[in-house]
């Protein structure tokens, strides 16, 4: 159980979780979460915690974010997680989820993972989705529908330090995310008792926009052609729901998402 101070705080800057449309209770889901961010703070807030109240928005859907299996090998922290309901990201422990009878199994997907990460800085709209289709294959195996999200000021409660491509700061995060499966940002914001430098994060709004479910018909078996009408139309959603909402919480109008 997460203490009330610890939901005091998350609830100082993640400031509101907005649904297009209501989900169905009787049926599964995949929630797409866009961007990553540093540390995923929008959805662990939204989706592991009572915070912004996910369970009146969705009444009668069970949240489950997902997480490197990575994470569920360190002692303590492990039953940390696992107590705020998160699940190891691979297919098997989603498709437990996704196969349970009676609906109302929402499972989150940070779809960029680690290496969207690398691009949280203020300002930058880059989602890296061009070539992510696990996700799409794993709902239509499921008959699972498909929700895209996004999450306005996920990059802005930290700073990145600068890593364009191209530098070696940049080739040798990426290595390593290669090697270890993690990225590692070298990120700041605030202190507890100060606000001009340490690891806590900057007080600043996140809003959280819930997209129109994509309905999506189970095939055990999709075509490759099947994974790429489906992805197109989820990049397409993704990209109304940002044009559409963009201009209510400070993003430029000449601002676009760019797929990675």
């Amino acid at each position: 159980m997460l203490s009330d101070h610890f939901l005091h705080f998350i609830h100082s800057f993640i400031h509101s979780f907005i649904s297009d449309s209501d989900l169905d209770p009787r049926k599964n889901y995949v929630l797409g979460f866009h961007p990553h961010g540093i540390l995923v703070a929008g959805a662990f807030t939204n989706f592991c915690t009572e915070a912004t109240g996910f369970s009146k928005l969705f009444p009668g859907l069970r949240s489950h974010l997902l997480m490197l299996p990575l994470w569920f090998r360190a002692p303590f922290f492990r039953d940390y997680i696992m107590s705020a309901g998160l699940v190891p990201s691979d297919k098997e422990s989603a498709s437990y989820l996704l196969r349970r009878k009676g609906g109302g199994n929402a499972v989150v997907i940070a779809v960029g993972g680690a290496p969207e990460a690398l691009d949280a800085h203020p300002g930058d709209y880059t989602v890296h989705l061009a070539n992510k289709k696990g996700f799409i294959k794993l709902a239509i195996e499921h008959g699972a529908d498909l929700v895209p999200m996004y999450s306005f000021g996920e990059n802005t409660v930290f700073d990145q330090v600068e890593n364009p491509r191209g530098t070696w700061l940049r080739y040798i995060q990426e290595r390593m995310q290669h090697i270890m499966g993690i990225s590692l940002p070298l990120f700041h914001a605030r202190g507890v008792f100060q606000y001009s430098f340490g690891l806590m994060p900057y007080r600043k709004p996140i809003n959280t926009v819930v997209g129109r479910p994509i309905p999506v018909n189970k095939n055990e078996k999709p075509t490759a052609e099947e994974l790429d009408v489906f992805h197109q139309r989820y990049m397409d959603e993704l990209s109304c729901l940002f044009e559409e909402h963009k201009g209510n919480y400070g993003v430029a109008e000449d601002a676009h998402l760019l797929f990675q």
